[in-house]
């Protein structure tokens, strides 16, 4: 008896422990799996706000290239350059700055009407910059944020800025400032690249020197790149940006167990901290090693973990797959589209989006009824697997409205590809009495505009099918900024 009662109470013993380490393994794995979701949105936002201000970069670079060869900057010119640096990336403001002799300090200010100026107490101008042998005074600035104007400005007299400016002059590459009051308004960053004599040598630091006209710069804020950032993780995740030991935006202080990614603006790095507060809860392994309750903890615990991964797939697939085809979602369909923009923006190459829409589909429902109308959704979801490219995205949106997004074509190769699928369809014979069908489809490119948002390429890929619907069906239209014309 005696035996049989401390066998019992060893095996609840055995069972509640049992019952812990369960519960312990399931905390310890819903916080790997934690952990490893919130890396990964640190780094996706990161890599976003990376590859956003690489392409500012070196679009800068790139002016810094067509000034050196042009070898005499004017108004006209700068402003042609620098209007479409402001327009295509995520800077606000543009700059050129021209190294002035002393000898030529006169003829700098009576060409500009100006006269140079250097920064005073708190950043402000003084009347006139001290005499030095070589001035860096502002030539042109062109900026998003209303200012007052800024021509004739001495960065080189300016301590902020100084140092950066003769990195850029002996190095080449573009450089960085750390975060600073900017004086196109605002708080961010300056980047700095030297412009050259063209066909003069640029081999070593003095050569590099010799052959200095002057700088392209450009200015950050410190928003637009948390912006772009931010917009790549949950809204209620908390966010700090980091350059070097300084928080520039973000709550002060340590974050408690965050993500971190670091990204570059030039030649400095910037540290991305998230911290999702979504974090797993210790209250279900607490509960799990109750002694009294140890067996239907235990059983519990079996159960939960069952159904707990059973219900996490479950809620995988609803969200990113159509329960009827097997294609994609609208809601994932959404996500992979901005994925394709901004690869596309990344990589500087084009792509479409088709929409197709089933002609008198109605008329099936209605004939032969809805059954038979999912098994003819079902039969064209598999048309369109056939006639697509592994790389492409498949999606139903709704009803019988499908999208495919096609990375990396040109607009022949989507046109082609649009007249596959039509014909594809019209040719195809469906199951049962369901008389063949002819489908309407609209064509929109995307990647040659950076900022075109998703909803924009949509409208458009929608508007180019239905004109293809008011021009009689079964046929394919393309998107064009001034007409919708005729795909073939």
């Amino acid at each position: 008896m005696r035996l049989r009662l401390l066998l019992s109470f060893a095996a609840i013993f055995v069972i509640a422990a049992g019952s812990v380490v369960v519960a312990l393994i399931v905390h310890s794995h819903d916080s790997d799996e934690f952990h490893r979701m919130q890396g990964e949105e640190a780094a996706r936002a990161a890599h976003q706000a990376g590859a956003v201000a690489t392409l500012s970069v070196a679009e800068l670079s790139n002016a810094a290239a067509f000034f050196q060869v042009d070898g005499d900057v004017d108004g006209h010119e700068f402003d042609v350059v620098a209007h479409s640096l402001l327009d295509d990336g995520t800077l606000e403001g543009a700059v050129f700055i021209q190294k002035v002799p002393a000898r030529d300090r006169g003829r700098f200010e009576r060409l500009h009407g100006v006269e140079m100026t250097e920064p005073g107490p708190h950043g402000l101008p003084k009347e006139t910059a001290r005499p030095h042998p070589v001035y860096y005074p502002v030539s042109y600035a062109v900026a998003h944020l209303p200012t007052d104007n800024v021509i004739g400005y001495d960065l080189g007299a300016d301590p902020s800025r100084a140092p950066f400016l003769a990195r850029a002059r002996d190095t080449g590459r573009p450089v960085s400032t750390p975060v600073i009051p900017l004086i196109i308004g605002g708080v961010g960053v300056n980047i700095f690249q030297a412009v050259y004599r063209d066909g003069a040598p640029t081999r070593t630091v003095a050569e590099r020197r010799r052959a200095l006209v002057g700088f392209a710069a450009g200015s950050f804020q410190v928003q637009d790149l948390a912006a772009a950032a931010v917009s790549a993780v949950s809204d209620s995740d908390k966010v700090q940006l980091q350059v070097g030991q300084e928080t520039v935006l973000g709550p002060r202080g340590p974050l408690a167990d965050p993500a971190r990614a670091s990204f570059h603006v030039a030649d400095r790095t910037w540290l991305l901290i998230v911290r999702d507060p979504n974090r797993p809860s210790i209250a279900l392994p607490l509960l799990l090693g109750g002694a009294g309750i140890a067996l239907a903890a235990l059983l519990g615990a079996l159960i939960f973990v069952w159904s707990r991964e059973e219900r996490m797939h479950e809620l995988e697939r609803e969200a990113s797959e159509d329960p009827l085809t097997g294609l994609k979602n609208r809601r994932r369909f959404n996500e992979d589209l901005q994925l394709a923009l901004a690869r596309a923006r990344r990589e500087r190459t084009m792509g479409a989006l088709v929409m197709l829409d089933l002609d008198h589909f109605k008329q099936v429902n209605d004939t032969h009824g809805h059954l038979s109308g999912d098994h003819l959704i079902v039969e064209v979801a598999e048309l369109l697997r056939r006639r697509t490219r592994e790389s492409d995205v498949l999606a139903r949106l709704g009803g019988d409205e499908f999208a495919v997004i096609l990375p990396r074509c040109t607009v022949g190769e989507a046109r082609l590809a649009a007249e596959s699928i039509a014909s594809e369809i019209r040719e195809h014979q469906p199951d049962g009495e369901i008389e063949p069908v002819t489908a309407s489809l609209g064509v929109a490119m995307f990647g040659d505009r950076p900022r075109t948002s998703i909803n924009a390429i949509v409208s458009e890929a929608d508007a180019a099918m239905y004109a293809a619907k008011e021009d009689g069906r079964d046929g394919v239209r393309i998107f064009d900024r001034e007409f919708i014309h005729n795909g073939g």
